[in-house]
């Protein structure tokens, strides 16, 4: 379905960054249990990284244009999403670079705990970032972003 925000999402699939472009790699084809995900969906007024909208999953890659000076648009973003039935998960940069195991695992258990396709969703409230068994929540420092 073509909205106004489909141009913008064309054009950032193609400049999406390293770790976008690792993610999705793990995610295209169905090649992460055989889940359906798209890249730069428009949604509403905003652009979803990744989305599964049979699952109501969408993925979020922050790190760069999305340091602290850009949390509270984060935390409205997820609010809208949330508002709209999706679960929305976030990772940093970083993590998807030097921990895409770890990211993975966590994808899988969202994935896991999913409603069953045309299900009523209820999105857990927070939007809070969703990261790797391994790393702490708070201890990432600006140069890791």
């Amino acid at each position: 379905m073509k909205t106004k925000l489909t141009p913008v999402a064309k054009k950032l699939r193609k400049e999406m960054g390293k770790a976008e472009t690792k993610l999705w790699f793990e995610l295209r084809d169905r090649r992460f249990r055989g889940v359906k995900f798209r890249r730069q969906v428009p949604i509403g007024s905003y652009v979803a990284d990744f989305a599964s909208k049979k699952l109501g999953l969408i993925i979020e890659v922050d790190g760069g244009q999305h340091a602290e000076l850009t949390m509270e648009k984060d935390a409205q973003r997820t609010a809208y999403l949330e508002q709209q039935g999706f679960r929305v998960i976030r990772f940093w940069n970083n993590d998807v670079l030097k921990n895409i195991e770890g990211v993975m695992h966590t994808i899988g258990e969202a994935i896991d705990h999913a409603p069953s396709p045309g299900a009523t969703r209820h999105p857990l409230p927070g939007g809070e970032r969703a990261l790797p068994p391994q790393v702490q929540i708070g201890k990432a420092s600006k140069h890791d972003q």
